[in-house]
């Protein structure tokens, strides 16, 4: 590169580093001023915009660079997928919404090492999304993170450390801290409108058909399945795996409970305002099919926070029959009445004759069930705010000290699932007392030379 583009390229940092103007125009409660439905999906930003690589491209991560491409003050400039006919397919989504077309590249970290890439969007299996965020992070970029922020709490751990060493901007894919509804009910549930709330109930239901039984296979010539596995250690391919049945291996994927119960226990801890608990449970088990699926598909995990409160999380994957009237959702139980976030934008409150006193209705449709995008025009307004983060230094709605926390209480669950099924917590930092059997899935072991670290 010569000295003009690497001045070019230095001013432009610079801008997107420490640019002062006015903060955040998403507030507690409400949108920017003026703001309709309609106005979510394209919200103007800064003349300046943001370089963007996206890492896996095949489900959610299609739809991230769907709605990344469509922001005034974004463009996607790499597309990196270890599947080359989703890179592809993803690119012709992208030059949909933008001018220019993505360089396509196998191995993310080739786009890592462009300068005027800003920030790495992080969809790839839940093994990889710790270790590419670290990475990310050590190559200066800021880094969009879809939930679990980590495959296990030690992954975890060490992303907080490094985005403090590091100083960049990490958003956890937690996207309904940012819907406009959800924090209004949050807003009015700290308030006092239904006095003091002392217990969450979150849940999630769905209707997953069998894996089966997977045979080893030649890995298709479209994969690079080396660089799939990355951190993980070394297993043969087999047919039943991607792209979305790694979600139900413990090598790669973290269950049900991480894949969608993230969303609503990250709410129920923010409207509770707690952090660790003192004691967690689980049990469940795979009960409706004998195949491969190793994680639960009925779940039932409780954290006790003592004179705090509690939250319980139900993940029925294949048994759709819903909670609550909805298929995903959070229910605050307080002195006065209840109040429930529904699976949108959207809330009501009862009082303690079950009745009806206010209903805050969805301007938004909303598929909870939708695996690739159940929400975009909302999800851009999360972005957004990454956004901000990056260019106003705002706070953000779904930082990754938050984010960590809310991902270790589920992980915590799944790990005393897979133990004695009751772990006593210390409160301080969510670590595991007194077992040692259940202590070593702090940690996971890795393949030599793939080790995340903080240095």
């Amino acid at each position: 590169m010569d000295e003009s583009m690497n001045k070019k390229s230095n001013s432009r940092r610079t801008f997107l580093k420490h640019a002062t103007v006015l903060g955040t125009g998403v507030a507690v409660g409400g949108i920017l001023p003026g703001f309709s439905a309609k106005s979510y999906g394209r919200i103007i930003g800064a003349n300046e915009k943001i370089n963007v690589a996206m890492m896996g491209v095949n489900s959610r991560g299609f739809a991230l660079a769907s709605n990344f491409s469509s922001q005034s003050n974004c463009e996607v400039i790499y597309i990196a997928d270890v599947d080359e006919r989703a890179a592809a397919k993803c690119k012709a989504e992208v030059v949909k919404n933008q001018s220019a077309a993505p360089t396509l590249k196998t191995d993310f970290r080739k786009a890592l090492e462009d300068k005027q890439v800003d920030a790495l969007v992080v969809a790839a299996p839940d093994h990889w999304h710790a270790p590419a965020a670290i990475l990310a992070s050590k190559a200066g970029k800021h880094v969009y993170l879809e939930k679990p922020c980590s495959h296990n709490p030690h992954e975890g751990e060490l992303l907080v450390a490094v985005s403090k060493k590091y100083g960049n901007v990490i958003q956890m894919g937690n996207q309904r801290r940012s819907w406009p509804k959800v924090a209004q009910a949050i807003k009015e549930l700290h308030e006092g409108i239904i006095g003091k709330p002392y217990m969450a109930k979150t849940w999630y239901t769905n209707n997953r058909d069998t894996i089966g039984i997977g045979k080893k296979t030649k890995v298709p010539a479209w994969l690079d399945f080396e660089l799939w596995q990355g951190p993980a250690p070394r297993r043969d391919f087999q047919d039943n795996l991607l792209h979305y049945n790694w979600h139900w291996f413990w090598h790669w994927g973290t269950g049900e409970a991480l894949n969608n119960g993230t969303h609503m226990v990250d709410l129920a801890r923010w409207g509770l305002q707690v952090d660790f608990p003192t004691r967690v449970t689980s049990t469940g088990g795979r009960y409706r099919y004998q195949d491969d699926w190793e994680t639960p598909d009925t779940q039932l995990i409780t954290w006790d926070y003592g004179d705090k409160g509690m939250m319980s999380w139900e993940g029925r994957s294949c048994n759709g029959r819903t909670n609550e009237g909805e298929s995903v959702g959070v229910i605050f139980y307080g002195e006065t009445g209840a109040l429930q976030i529904l699976g949108g934008n959207a809330y009501q409150i009862f009082d303690l004759k079950n009745k009806l006193i206010k209903e805050v209705k969805n301007d938004v449709a909303i598929d909870p069930r939708n695996k690739t995008s159940p929400s975009q025009s909302l999800d851009a307004i999360h972005i957004q705010n990454f956004f901000d983060g990056i260019k106003k230094g705002a706070p953000l709605a779904a930082d990754i000290s938050s984010g960590y926390i809310s991902t270790v209480l589920v992980q915590i669950g799944n790990i005393a699932q897979r133990t004695s099924g009751l772990l006593e917590i210390d409160s301080s930092n969510g670590h595991i007392l007194h077992d040692e059997e259940a202590q070593q899935y702090w940690k996971r072991t890795y393949e030599k030379g793939w080790e995340p670290t903080l240095s």
